[in-house]
């Protein structure tokens, strides 16, 4: 057993104290979470997607339960860039790591959302969603289509020098070769996997259970699908990798490490635990100090082949 542990790891040039993250979406602004966990003892956090506007939701229901997981539909709600920079992250302890999230429904939009977030000190990186599974326009279109996201990925990179995360979709037939493209446009790290595109009816109405009908599918349902990925593009590319999926324990998070991740993000888990993070933060670093590992960042791609 190593007598010390080193629990920074690098993720797309963001020096992370631990290498889990909270997932956009599912941690609010960071302040709605600080009475459960010290936001500077966890990695860092993923905030809210930002539109240049601030932005309603779907109507409710928009969350349901289904085996293993979780669906929502929420719709990138939130207060929008200038509250966000103004209000929101002067509320944050000055060592929490924060890493923006930017959404639109064109390149140009994205690209003027990562531009103003770049100019506030406290913003770490940017993580474009280019993913999310339950909206009208953008998001989903531009995560399912080569030349779509290859142009998005360039205006972003165009309009700022910040460190640039894109989230992936799981909704598609290659993963990795969408990992190859915001490689090529000079992302420096890719998020994987966002929520599985789903729907659930209620038989005693005969309805949809979201207003919206489908929602992203979270939650461990999904975790082997999101394994399967990260996996696949730690093969083909050689930018850093965010797991993403049903993380629920530490155990669960060193899956995603040994196949080939940097780091983790947390999300589902914080519903059900608001201090999950932390939690799966300390377990990982027990794990490492068990297994003799003198350095957290070294079960990054440890997978052992299959009988060796």
């Amino acid at each position: 057993m190593s007598a010390t542990l080193d629990e920074r790891v690098d993720f797309a040039g963001i020096a992370l104290r631990n290498p889990v993250l909270t997932a956009s979406g599912t941690f609010g602004y960071g302040t709605e979470f600080a009475p459960f966990l010290d936001l500077e003892k966890i990695g860092g956090f993923v905030a809210k997607s930002l539109t240049l506007e601030p932005r309603s939701g779907n109507p409710p229901p928009r969350i349901a339960e289904t085996p293993a997981g979780m669906l929502n539909a929420i719709s990138i709600e939130n207060v929008g860039v200038r509250a966000f920079l103004e209000e929101k992250l002067p509320a944050l302890p000055q060592g929490a790591v924060v890493i923006a999230s930017a959404f639109g429904t064109e390149p140009a939009v994205y690209a003027e959302l990562a531009a103003r977030v770049s100019e506030h000190p406290r913003i770490a990186g940017i993580e474009i969603n280019a993913s999310c599974p339950h909206v009208k326009a953008g998001g989903i279109e531009f995560g399912q289509d080569p030349k779509l996201l290859a142009e998005l990925v360039r205006a972003v990179r165009r309009a700022t020098s910040r460190p640039l995360i894109v989230k992936l979709s799981p909704n598609v037939t290659d993963i990795a070769e969408m990992a190859r493209v915001c490689e090529a446009e000079g992302a420096n790290g890719v998020s994987l996997i966002n929520a599985v595109q789903a729907m659930e009816v209620d038989v005693e109405t005969r309805r949809p259970v979201l207003s919206n009908i489908l929602g992203g599918l979270s939650g461990p349902a999904i975790r082997p699908i999101a394994l399967r990925m990260v996996w696949q593009v730690a093969q083909a590319v050689d930018i850093s990798i965010c797991g993403v999926g049903g993380i629920m324990d530490a155990d669960d998070a060193v899956k995603f490490l040994l196949c080939g991740a940097s780091a983790v993000q947390v999300g589902t888990a914080n519903y059900l635990d608001p201090s999950a993070a932390l939690r799966i933060a300390r377990g990982i670093a027990d794990y490492a100090r068990r297994h003799g590992f003198e350095r957290v960042a070294d079960l990054t791609g440890a997978l052992q082949a299959p009988g060796g």
